[in-house]
């Protein structure tokens, strides 16, 4: 079992910052990769970014990519989503989600997933 437990979202505005943490907590997470993952009003759930437990391969969105930066502190058991430049287009709900490398980049109902914490940017 894994517990995931996001942090830090918050109303800000267009080209402002925020920092995302996913605290992790179960047995073997060496075994995951982690990955945020994102849903507005009325879309999908959308990959937004990944990395391995015990590498440093990151996967991001082209949407993203230049202005997020996915990181993970193993001694913390903590995983972070810097984000950068934000657009009002990031506004959505933002969960953190473990699962096997196979599958990180789409994970589904049996892998593990936090509650989600609401990321705001207004225009």
């Amino acid at each position: 079992q894994v517990q995931l437990v996001e942090s830090g979202g918050g109303l800000v505005q267009a080209g402002g910052s925020l920092r995302l943490s996913c605290a992790a907590s179960g047995r073997m997470l060496w075994l995951y990769g982690l990955g945020w993952f994102r849903q507005a009003p009325g879309k999908e759930r959308e990959l937004v970014a990944t990395i391995g437990w015990r590498t440093s391969i990151t996967n991001y969105a082209d949407s993203v990519k230049g202005r997020f930066t996915i990181s993970r502190d193993n001694a913390k058991n903590t995983l972070y989503l810097q984000m950068n430049g934000l657009k009002p287009e990031d506004t959505a709900v933002y969960y953190c989600a473990a699962a096997p490398m196979s599958r990180i980049n789409a994970p589904n109902g049996d892998d593990y997933w936090g509650q989600g914490t609401q990321v705001t940017v207004s225009s």
